[in-house]
């Protein structure tokens, strides 16, 4: 049972760190000593553990270890009955657990086992599962007990990812430890640093999923175990850097169905699956869910490759339009009606001053093909007849030369730098483009990729998942190039693709990738199994990395000697550049009948009004003579 009136506070016991993995042959004596083992461990709590959070195990309140260790007036925390625990229900269990670590302020755990007061060890054992030992790797775990113990202990799946652990048997009082780290010791000094500094040649095991820049790999010939050989990619050397670092060796294996994991009620497949059932140490770049952070830990790496849209290229605007596109629609609109306006103010004025005045008046037609000749820069004769009429006249060859001038500028400006079509540059680019399709590949559209489609509220999005095709990079370029047709993929990854497989020598290609990301996934980083003991080593290193810039430059080394590394292996000529030749846009313009071809096609539009009008005057003409 619990004892009342104790506020948790304090542990104790020189301590030694633990391998990731232990064979029984691992565990020898290390020092006899002749005091007694409660004296002993007291001192030790009191001088090198002050403020941690204890947590006091035993069968029973009289045992030799526990009333000494009360007596020495420790702040002693919890003191719990092993077997009292055990024996109460799911609630009771629950309601104990919640308060027995701590709270979120606690930066410091122990866990002391007196097994002193019983013949066997399986209560306390079976305490350590219950009360979820494995989960926090720091905690100093210090248990004290007869020989027969001492493997049973050091050895149970319990205390698989504890740092610090030691045992003292009694009644020689003979300390035991996983000596695997050599630096057993005894006295008031216990270790102060809490991470990982060396592991030891200890070997991890390592899932992944190919996905380039970010991890990379071939798969042995003997696929034994699913274990590749990994290429140069940014996961990669990041691992390389960390054995280096702490010492350790590693084995990757490829996920099978390279899935990064579905929810399947609670279990996972894939990589968060073996990492959820410990098959694993920790994954490769894998993105975080609500789900997965539940059975698995979580190290941020770098930022998220947002997806994109791969299209045709823009094509150039319709040369015929040429003369049009210097002024836009509603600007053509206004000056027609400008000139209409102004015409028939000018008639106006002039037929009222006709009226008071008398003496020549001014023809409608001849205001209207007035104010038409002014803006074309070759005006016929100022048919006002008095002052006012000359100065409407004045302001509004103001007008035309202002409009002239703009007209002029703008239309050296397109001719010399073509205009093309609108990019394909988000969902709604897409959506607005009659009869156009799309696609995902397969391996990208699952695990978090898929419940982005899948959840999310915006009709637009919901529209894109509605109509999305799954294909492979490769087809959906293939159809890419026969227009009409989008592919959503990862930035990082698909660039990579067309500048190895789609681009020619001078680096020209067919494929226009968006350049406004979706932002799917808030970060990529690494899955860990819970209660990783090297967690946050791993990200303290992290952290370093991305501190110095290193990730970043990484990237975008990887990412180029990849592209130079393909191109080299490639012909560059089987994929590249299917387009009709098109006109560089940066590149000396010299104008032809391609550009100005729109002033032929006025010209001979203007032939052919003139013509009608012709056969309208005869025939008006011979209706009208006698």
């Amino acid at each position: 049972m619990l004892l009342p009136g104790y506020h948790i506070v304090a542990v104790a016991a020189t301590v030694v760190s633990v391998t990731l993995v232990v064979s029984q042959d691992m565990i020898d004596p290390v020092e006899q000593l002749g005091v007694d083992v409660g004296v002993m461990v007291g001192h030790v709590v009191k001088h090198n553990l002050p403020g941690c959070h204890l947590v006091l195990v035993t069968t029973s309140y009289s045992s030799l270890v526990t009333s000494t260790l009360l007596s020495m007036g420790m702040e002693a925390g919890m003191v719990v009955e092993a077997g009292w625990v055990l024996s109460q229900d799911q609630l009771a269990q629950d309601h104990l657990l919640q308060g027995l670590w701590g709270d979120t302020r606690t930066t410091c755990r122990a866990l002391i086992l007196d097994l002193t007061a019983s013949n066997s060890t399986e209560l306390f054992l079976r305490f350590t599962v219950l009360s979820g030992l494995r989960l926090r790797s720091q905690t100093v775990v210090v248990a004290i007990g007869g020989k027969t113990g001492v493997k049973e202990v050091l050895l149970h799946h319990s205390l698989r990812n504890t740092i610090h652990a030691i045992y003292l048997a009694v009644p020689d009082f003979t300390l035991y430890s996983l000596p695997s780290h050599g630096n057993a010791r005894l006295g008031r000094d216990l270790p102060q640093e809490d991470q990982i500094q060396n592991m030891f040649g200890h070997e991890l095991r390592i899932v992944a999923v190919p996905y380039f820049p970010y991890m990379d790999f071939e798969r042995n010939s003997n696929n034994l175990g699913n274990m590749v050989k990994p290429k140069d990619s940014l996961d990669v050397r990041i691992i390389e850097t960390f054995a280096d670092k702490l010492n350790f060796t590693y084995k990757i294996h490829a996920e099978p169905n390279r899935s990064f994991g579905e929810d399947r009620k609670g279990n996972f497949t894939g990589m968060i699956g073996q990492l959820q059932r410990e098959e694993t140490d920790f994954s490769t770049i894998v993105a975080p869910t609500p789900g997965r952070l539940k059975v698995v830990e979580y190290l941020r790496g770098y930022p998220s490759d947002p997806l994109t849209v791969t299209s045709l290229k823009p094509a150039l605007l319709p040369p015929h339009l040429a003369l049009l596109r210097p002024f836009e629609g509603n600007l053509w609109f206004a000056l027609l009606a400008s000139v209409v306006a102004w015409g028939v103010f000018m008639w106006l004025m002039q037929r009222a001053w006709w009226w008071v005045a008398g003496g020549r008046s001014v023809r409608f037609n001849t205001a209207l093909l007035f104010g038409w000749g002014a803006l074309l820069e070759q005006p016929p004769s100022n048919p006002s007849v008095n002052d006012s009429g000359r100065l409407l006249v004045g302001w509004w060859l103001v007008f035309c030369l202002i409009i002239d001038t703009g007209f002029r500028s703008s239309l050296v400006s397109h001719l010399t730098v073509q205009g093309t079509t609108k990019p394909l540059d988000g969902f709604e680019d897409i959506l607005e483009r009659n009869s156009w399709k799309w696609a995902i590949e397969p391996w990208l559209y699952k695990g978090a990729t898929l419940e982005y489609f899948s959840k999310h509220t915006s009709p637009i999005v919901k529209q894109i998942y509605s109509g999305m095709e799954v294909l492979v990079a490769d087809e959906a370029l293939k159809k890419v190039l026969d227009g009409g047709f989008s592919l959503i993929d990862h930035k990082n990854y698909i660039e990579v693709v067309v500048a190895s497989w789609y681009t020619d020598t001078h680096g020209d290609t067919s494929f226009y990738i968006s350049n406004k990301g979706i932002s799917v996934i808030a970060a990529f980083g690494w899955g860990f199994r819970q209660g990783a003991p090297f967690l946050s080593r791993f990200l303290q290193l992290m952290s370093r990395l991305e501190d110095a810039g290193l990730i970043n430059y990484w990237t975008k080394e990887v990412i180029n000697r990849r592209v130079k590394q393909n191109r080299a292996a490639s012909t560059l000529n089987l994929n590249a550049a299917k387009q009709d030749t098109k006109e560089d846009d940066s590149s000396e313009v010299v104008l032809g009948m391609h550009h100005l071809q729109g002033a032929f096609y006025l010209l001979i539009l203007g032939c052919s009004v003139a013509s009608l009008n012709l056969l309208r005057e005869i025939f008006a003409h011979i209706r009208s003579s006698p």
